[in-house]
């Protein structure tokens, strides 16, 4: 994707961001079924319950992943992981939040990185509902930041893949 597409694309999640109404609690997605593979990775997402991530479209379909970290390289390059689906016709993303393993409104969760709790595929973002529930959780698991949704930013998730934190 070239820095004009990835520009674009951030402007449009920035505008569904803004597009969306606050949303605080559970939001009403479908799970995954036992043969619902990641887009981006190939994993059974059904078989990690407490990760699962759910993008649903205007149209109904849903892709689920088996983490936040997942969800997000899919969002920032939707081209390549999803051809011919479009960031404008999202309807609805949601997490699994850590404390709850309820799914709650990917837009409105806190993200703890550099942790030492591990997700299906290695170093996550660690979903949280509240701001305090995220201090909470970088105190006993040794994280290093707390982001929002609309600083999630390839280069991060590079590093969380190869274990490098800053």
């Amino acid at each position: 994707m070239n820095t004009d597409n990835r520009f674009l694309l951030i402007i449009i999640l920035g505008l569904l961001l803004l597009a969306q109404p606050a949303i605080s609690g559970p939001v009403d997605l479908p799970k995954p079924g036992p043969t619902d593979t990641c887009p981006v990775c190939g994993m059974f997402v059904a078989k990690y319950p407490e990760w699962v991530a759910t993008v649903r479209y205007k149209n109904g379909h849903s892709h689920h992943f088996d983490g936040a970290k997942d969800l997000f390289k899919y969002l920032l390059d939707l081209h390549k992981w999803a051809p011919g689906h479009q960031a404008e016709n999202i309807d609805s993303i949601g997490v699994t939040e850590y404390y709850g393993l309820t799914l709650i409104d990917a837009r409105e969760a806190f993200y703890v990185i550099g942790s030492d709790v591990l997700g299906p595929m290695g170093h996550e973002l660690v979903p949280l509902e509240t701001k305090e529930d995220a201090e909470e959780f970088m105190s006993d698991h040794k994280g290093l930041s707390i982001i929002r949704f609309n600083q999630v930013a390839e280069e991060m998730l590079i590093k969380l893949d190869n274990g490098i934190f800053e």
